[in-house]
């Protein structure tokens, strides 16, 4: 339940400037009255009245004062902010990515597309995965793309190296899933860049590695940069977990891939709830009147008992 004040039992202690305002205006003191030459005594009530507010500014202040000690808040605006995106790229290094695809080879146009997506998906985590026969998860789930961008002179498969000359995607794809099923918050999602066929995925593998995805909340779509036919294996992965296949045979395809997947799996808004904000300003404005306000009455307003 929303309080207006933080510490409401400081509140309690409005008592005291309750009991002076109580006391200033119903006190019966006598008076004394003092003679003046050819004076006339008149009664003057609103005299009265405009002294007793003098004198109930003093009581009015503490209680501002209580009211500040006391921390009010109030409800700031409510905002709406992105859900977060966990996005795991799964990228192919065997021998085949060493093939000329554009100015480069299907590995550098593959690694440039995917530096150009974390660019205008901000907010989300991105993890990096290699993977041939073997599995390198090189970036873990971060908000930080700067280790993406600068991974590609490192895992080039020109350098061949030992244990990632093959494809085995199923074995990629389940590594994947453990690094994704860690993160408790956000949607879940794998890219995957290949361009061939993967032994391990045949039979019923595929539905089998489906199933465990889906499991998961896990969604992948597939990236086969080939001129080749998409293996049905991988058809049948992304679709599944309710993603897609895409095939490309040129650069431009696969920046326009990129760009529908994020069309696809677009940013999802959430209401977040309002901050709690401190609301001191009216008091103090209220405060600083009262202080000018009593300043002037100390000119000659006051209460005197004769």
């Amino acid at each position: 339940m929303f309080l207006p004040f933080a510490r409401p039992w400081f509140l309690m202690l409005l008592v005291i400037p309750g009991w002076l305002l109580l006391r200033t205006w119903r006190r019966q003191e006598s008076q004394v009255v003092l003679p003046f030459d050819h004076s006339r005594i008149a009664s003057s009530r609103w005299l009265g009245w405009a002294i007793n507010l003098a004198e109930s500014v003093g009581p009015l202040l503490l209680g501002v004062v209580i009211c500040l000690l006391s921390g009010p808040q109030q409800l700031g605006e409510p905002q709406s902010g992105r859900a977060l995106t966990n996005i795991e790229f799964c990228v192919d290094i065997s021998g085949s990515m060493t093939a000329p695809f554009g100015e480069g080879s299907r590995y550098d146009a593959a690694m440039a597309a995917i530096n150009r997506f974390v660019d205008y998906r901000k907010g989300d985590a991105f993890g990096l995965t290699f993977f041939g026969n073997s599995v390198l998860h090189w970036v873990p789930l971060t908000s930080d793309v700067s280790a993406i961008k600068c991974a590609p002179p490192f895992m080039r498969p020109e350098r061949n190296i030992p244990g990632f000359g093959g494809t085995e995607i199923a074995r990629a794809l389940i590594a994947c899933k453990k690094v994704l099923a860690e993160r408790e918050e956000g949607d879940r999602m794998i890219i995957l860049v290949s361009d061939g066929l993967s032994a391990d995925l045949f039979g019923d593998r595929s539905s089998e590695v489906a199933a465990e995805l889906k499991a998961q909340r896990i969604v992948v779509y597939c990236i086969h940069i080939s001129e080749t036919v998409v293996p049905p294996d991988i058809v049948n992965v992304s679709r599944l977990t309710g993603g897609d296949v895409f095939g490309v045979d040129d650069p431009g395809a696969l920046e326009s891939v990129f760009e529908k997947i994020d069309q696809m799996q677009q940013t999802k808004l959430v209401q977040l709830a309002p901050d709690v904000l401190d609301d001191f300003r009216p008091y103090c404005l209220a405060g600083l009147s009262l202080v000018g306000l009593g300043t002037l009455c100390l000119f000659g307003v006051r209460y005197t008992p004769w």
